[in-house]
């Protein structure tokens, strides 16, 4: 990283030069908590602007570092949110280096057939951007024989993978989403597939990226992975969140990082029955009522 970095990927990811490549030592510390507690531990990718990206004066900021600290300070306790690659956050979960991720993390059956994840907060859905200038997707058919740029780990690279034969794509995938996004400026990628809330945060951030085509079909939760004997704590972090779409502290925060308001039927409003994402492994279906004030 002590190279000179382009300037639409210094834009993504203002002060990583400053702070060189990120790692664990990137955090961010919420107030609060009792002294007999351990700091609850994540984790975030820390180049997934606008959720979470490098400060200049240290650290991370963005949309998950707010809700996180937020639910840390009604629970009572601190927090520590580590940044690292995405590639990696699941594995270090597992392997109890994390108590939850505070990534945002798309829930797949497959996911959450090996976690348990609380409701979705946000709603995401797979989303194409490209270089200003090139043709327009309209449909899948016009991905036929493209390169198409990821970030690894994520559900943009399985559905790459999993598209690849029946429609002739190449895969690019990428530790960091701002260099998924820079090689669809270099031309080395005709595509680059994300979440929406990121596609369009780059795309006003770089010039010569734009946001484009939505496969239709895929809106899904995202959610917070925990490990499968964290019932508790799952539930207890899922009421807090309740809490916070109740009294609108979810949406404010979204209409900070995202630009816009949700309506009323967008995840950051409805609280979700029972405890995880309904329809999915790991969902809880006993009514509950968070206790809020």
């Amino acid at each position: 990283m002590k190279r000179p970095l382009p300037a639409v990927l210094f834009l993504l990811v203002a002060g990583l030069v400053a702070q060189g490549p990120l790692a664990a030592g990137a955090r961010a510390q919420a107030p609060g908590g009792t002294a007999n507690q351990a700091p609850l531990r994540c984790a975030v990718d820390g180049t997934f602007a606008p959720h979470a990206s490098p400060r200049l004066e240290g650290g991370v900021q963005g949309f998950q570092v707010d809700l996180f600290q937020e639910v840390a300070k009604r629970m009572g306790r601190t927090i520590t949110i580590d940044s690292a690659s995405f590639s990696g956050l699941i594995p270090a979960l597992n392997a109890g280096r994390y108590d939850f991720l505070c990534a945002p993390t798309t829930v797949t059956p497959e996911r959450a057939a090996n976690l348990l994840f609380t409701e979705g907060y946000l709603w995401t859905e797979l989303q194409f951007g490209i270089r200003r200038g090139s043709p327009p997707i309209r449909s899948e058919d016009d991905l036929r024989g493209k390169t198409i740029s990821v970030n690894k780990g994520t559900p943009y690279e399985q559905w790459v993978t999993r598209n690849a034969e029946r429609l002739d794509l190449k895969l690019l995938a990428f530790d960091t989403q701002p260099d998924a996004v820079q090689a669809v400026i270099q031309g080395r990628a005709q595509a680059n597939l994300s979440g929406n809330t990121v596609v369009k945060y780059s795309a006003s951030r770089a010039p010569q990226y734009v946001a484009d085509y939505v496969i239709p079909g895929t809106r899904m939760h995202w959610g917070t992975p925990f490990r499968q004997d964290s019932g508790a704590l799952r539930n207890q972090v899922e009421g807090v969140i309740e809490c916070m779409k109740r009294d609108g502290t979810v949406a404010r925060l979204s209409e900070r990082w995202f630009g816009a308001a949700p309506k009323e039927d967008d995840a950051e409003r409805v609280s979700f029955p029972g405890f995880g994402p309904p329809g999915l492994p790991g969902h809880d279906p006993t009514p509950s009522e968070p206790r809020c004030g």
